[in-house]
């Protein structure tokens, strides 16, 4: 066992389980050695943990000794041609957030959406990506300097993004990108992170492409909202689950940490909760009483509540203090896609779409109108190549109104509600650096006394609330919002490689 010396002894347990069913399906990580994949029975387990168990941790060293084994990373972006003996490893997570999550810690994590649908290559351009992979010579691509091919290798190097790659060598996606198609093909073995999310149907899908699969969950977050407060992993068999129960030293010392896991003392009520918030706000500066909530920290991470009323009070107050107009958005506005409208002949426009990261929940920042009218130019978060331009449809919704106002729209494409507020079912896989709870709306949970899954409801909304927050977390007790202290813009936002031609993009999505 290599790993004994980073892993807990819950983890180091974990591990030497994984590697025995690994083991099974003709991966040997002890000793390196890899045999064809073959028919056999679906291999799966769930690596169960409450934040702070090391299941990234023990993610991360699972892939490092696959990666050292000589097992394949399938990113989404590019495969390469399929050899009889290849083994691969997808690491995949529900959301671009979630996915950005593992990215930043060094795991190459794409989307379970990128997973099921594949791009279809031009020829011409699959002989870059053949060479970038390591399978095939440099090739010679009229209009291609060997500068611009410099450049696609080294940002491949640096990040493992074929579209990446290519948008850094001057290419625009509509060049190299014919189509997306769903998968026909099962791959070998997958990781899912932020397994809790997974509806059945998704476990489905997830179960037909890999024939060993592995879910890493948290089994104190909240159910998917069409799960009836189940999750995919509680009807797997005991032996298949492994339990991480212990916190990792370099987390103990988390005051956030600390008050997420106090939740889980059944005699704890919301009152003493909510003083335990309080003095350790006292005494750590990275815990927030907050008698206001932040509009400065909405523009990129939203006001966490429960209810729908609250978030749509929030949002209009939000856009007030900006002095934003009915009619339009101003550049820097956060937005969550909807999911896309789009009639079954634009089948193919979806799937761009969506491979783009334009996916249900995804959290994206208006950069202005596109070039066409009802085109938005918007900045995807966690997204690898963030800029796209997309037919888009944005519904503010207003307090006491049935119908959203839109202020302009195209007849069809991704459609998007604003995101200075979400629910905390909504903010599942997603992590921000400053994260502000608004307590009223747990407190109302607390007073209806619903139970979720054996648990207070107001206890789950907590715990999944407070462990989005990264750096701090700001528990916000009064219905006040502060003044901005500054207008909203998108010069914090990182620009892609080579943001791709407005005209190429507003022509392939209109």
């Amino acid at each position: 066992m290599t790993n004994a010396l980073t892993l807990s002894h819950d983890q180091a347990e974990a591990y030497d389980t994984i590697a025995e069913l690994l083991r099974g399906v003709g991966v040997d990580l002890d000793d390196g050695i890899l045999t064809p994949p073959r028919e056999s029975k679906q291999a799966l387990a769930a690596v169960l943990g409450k934040a702070g168990s090391g299941k990234t941790l023990l993610l991360a060293e699972l892939v490092k000794a696959l990666e050292a084994a000589g097992v394949d990373i399938v990113s989404g972006d590019y495969e390469g041609k399929r050899r009889k003996d290849r083994r691969t490893l997808a690491i995949l997570a529900p959301t671009n957030k979630a996915a950005s999550v593992l990215r930043m810690r060094g795991v190459p994590a794409t989307t379970i959406h990128r997973i099921i649908y594949t791009p279809v290559y031009d020829p011409e351009y699959e002989r870059i990506a053949e060479w970038l992979v390591g399978n095939g010579d440099k090739p010679e691509i009229e209009g291609l300097t060997e500068e611009a091919l410099a450049r696609a290798q080294a940002f491949y190097q640096l990040h493992k993004s074929i579209p990446g790659a290519l948008a850094a060598a001057g290419l625009r996606g509509s060049d190299f990108i014919t189509g997306w198609k769903r998968r026909d093909e099962p791959l070998d073995i997958g990781f899912v992170d932020e397994a809790s999310m997974l509806d059945d149907r998704q476990f489905e899908d997830l179960k037909e492409i890999f024939p060993t699969l592995l879910l890493f969950g948290d089994p104190a977050q909240l159910a998917p909202v069409n799960q009836s407060g189940s999750m995919v992993f509680d009807a797997m068999p005991a032996p298949s689950k492994l339990e991480l129960s212990r916190v990792h030293r370099q987390d103990a010392d988390s005051p956030i940490l600390d008050l997420a896991h106090a939740l889980g003392d059944p005699a704890l009520g919301f009152e003493e909760f909510e003083r335990l918030v309080e003095e350790t706000a006292k005494r750590d500066d990275r815990v927030v009483w907050g008698q206001r909530v932040e509009v400065d920290l909405m523009a990129r991470s939203p006001v966490l509540v429960w209810r729908n009323a609250t978030r749509i009070r929030l949002i209009n107050a939000f856009r007030q203090v900006h002095g934003a107009p009915e009619d339009a958005l101003l550049e820097g506005e956060p937005l969550i896609c909807d999911g896309i409208e789009l009639p079954l002949k634009h089948r193919k426009k979806r799937l761009d779409l969506e491979a783009r990261g334009l996916i249900k929940g995804a959290q994206v920042i208006y950069l202005g109108p596109g070039r066409k009218p009802g085109f938005s130019r918007l900045h995807v978060i966690g997204a690898e190549d963030p800029r796209v331009s997309a037919a888009s449809i944005v519904k503010i919704e207003k307090p006491e109104e049935e119908e959203p106002f839109i202020p302009y729209a195209a007849r069809m494409g991704a459609t998007f509600l604003h995101g200075a507020a979400v629910t905390i079912h909504k903010a599942q896989g997603s992590q921000w650096e400053n994260v502000q709870v608004f307590a009223p709306d747990l407190y109302a949970a607390a007073r209806m006394g619903r139970v979720e899954a054996g648990q207070p409801l107001w206890k789950r909304l907590a715990y999944v609330a407070i462990t989005r927050a990264s750096e701090r977390l700001h528990w916000v007790v009064r219905n006040r919002l502060a003044r901005p202290t500054h207008p909203l813009g998108t010069d914090d936002l990182a620009v892609a490689p080579a943001p791709l031609t407005l005209e190429a993009e507003e022509e392939g999505a209109a």
